[in-house]
């Protein structure tokens, strides 16, 4: 993770690390693609106990304390722990869950542009993922808050569920805008239409994943 000392004038003042910020456009950083094969123990391990802690607490404070994780610790840590491990196991899917709020908590406003844009066609994913309406950015960030908080204080397979749900709906928006773009900014239509098959992989991982913890497989 990258740390930045705080300035101060006092000569042995304490270092204060700020967490990194993630700026993603268009879920790019990790929506979809192949994971590398391997898979660090610690990153299965962290994952566990993670989800432990989460589920055998119901202290609200805890829970959205864990929400919260990647805000206070960056989202690169997070990704230092999980990014790269396969994407149909336990660390592969906390990793997808977190991403997934810390891009739409970061541009809530875009996101809800393709939420809203979706939302009509992919009728029963717009009804799994749980938005509120109107789906406005205020509605995104509550959602992307209340789907992660599901995966320590409810049941985890509805979690990455909804998240899927999500990504479809935000994925079929995608296509639609990039349809509409097609001839006035083709590279732009392109860049969304990627992103779109992208991110249709990342809920299909989710599913997966979702019924994998049903069976007691994921791990």
């Amino acid at each position: 993770m990258n740390e930045q000392p705080a300035t101060s004038s006092g000569g042995n003042a304490p270092r204060q690390h700020k967490p990194k910020l993630f700026a993603p456009i268009d879920f790019e950083p990790f929506a979809g693609g192949a994971d590398p094969a391997r898979v660090s123990e610690a990153a299965h391990l962290a994952a566990q106990a993670l989800v432990r802690h989460g589920r055998d607490n119901d202290d609200p404070q805890i829970t959205e304390r864990l929400v919260k994780l990647a805000d206070e610790q960056g989202l690169d840590a997070i990704a230092e722990m999980w990014a790269e491990s396969p994407a149909r196991s336990l660390p592969g899917a906390l990793w997808r869950l977190y991403a997934i709020r810390a891009a739409t908590v970061q541009d809530p406003e875009r996101i809800s542009v393709y939420f809203r844009e979706g939302r009509e066609t992919a009728q029963v994913s717009n009804v799994v993922a749980g938005a509120a309406e109107p789906p406005g950015a205020e509605e995104m960030r509550a959602m992307a808050d209340a789907i992660l908080s599901g995966a320590f204080d409810g049941e985890f397979d509805v979690a990455l569920e909804r998240s899927a749900a999500f990504c479809r709906v935000v994925a079929l928006g995608q296509a639609t805008v990039a349809d509409g773009a097609e001839h006035s900014n083709e590279a732009h239509a392109s860049k969304l239409t990627r992103n779109s098959h992208q991110l249709v992989k990342t809920a299909e991982d989710l599913e997966h994943a979702a019924n994998a913890w049903r069976l007691g497989e994921l791990d």
